[in-house]
């Protein structure tokens, strides 16, 4: 799709605001058994109606119903799921929603939870900005957003999460003194980040360089950090907190 939205409608034929999309939808092929796992097991995550097609009114989610009133913790492109299925299995008193476009991705997902037999995770495939329309006002506790496409070239830099395009939706769900995680090993990402985050209602926390260049205590490294560690890029730790 074009970068230049001018020429673009102001609503999607489903009644969704115009939202450009930029990332992949779809890889490689998958395997039978990833095929089987988005057959058998997608649906039964699914974390209400989500889509403008199938939730036109944009009413809420209901949370308390998916989770029991526990607390909810919101990963925004989970990748290949290692992250979530590791703090899910880790905090079994908290439920889980991860978003991501990317089938392939989603697929690896439902093979960790069918390993890990991890139960407190519901699963959106599809953009975060359709989760944010129809999560409660203050209803999630905790967010992370973690090697992010990093849109290297200037001209891309607006594809960017950390637009207030995203994180003013993201900081409208955010309970007050909500944490959100941002990894990334791109500098001008960290940059940015550091910029349009607190723009957004949000207080870096940090007090010293091991606040932002060692990971957290309860990190697990994903295969996109490795990756960054194999190139020679140092990740970077973010940690935010919600204003309010």
């Amino acid at each position: 799709m074009s970068d230049d939205s001018s020429n673009t409608p102001d609503n999607h034929p489903s009644g969704a605001p115009w939202r450009n999309f930029y990332g992949r939808f779809k890889g490689k092929g998958l395997r039978k058994s990833q095929e089987a796992w988005l057959d058998e097991d997608l649906a039964k995550l699914s974390p209400g109606k989500v889509t403008w097609e199938e939730n036109p009114d944009r009413e809420n989610i209901d949370l308390e119903a998916l989770f029991g009133g526990r607390d909810t913790w919101l990963e925004i492109g989970f990748g290949g799921g290692e992250h979530m299925v590791h703090q899910a299995s880790q905090n079994p008193d908290v439920g889980f929603i991860g978003c991501e476009p990317y089938i392939n991705g989603v697929a690896m997902l439902l093979g960790k939870i069918r390993e890990a037999g991890a139960d407190n995770i519901k699963v959106h495939p599809g953009d975060a900005r359709d989760m944010f329309d129809v999560l409660p006002d203050a209803s999630i506790s905790k967010a992370f957003l973690l090697y992010p496409d990093p849109w290297p070239k200037k001209r891309h830099h607006r594809r960017r999460f950390v637009t207030q395009e995203h994180l003013e939706p993201l900081a409208r769900v955010l309970k007050p003194g909500a944490i959100f995680r941002v990894a990334t090993d791109i500098e001008d990402y960290v940059r940015q980040t550091l910029e349009e985050v607190p723009k957004a209602g949000f207080e870096w926390l940090a007090e010293g360089p091991s606040d932002w260049r060692e990971p957290w205590g309860d990190w697990i490294s994903t295969r996109y950090e490795q990756k960054a560690f194999r190139e020679g890029r140092k990740p970077h730790y973010l940690t935010f907190k919600r204003l309010g």
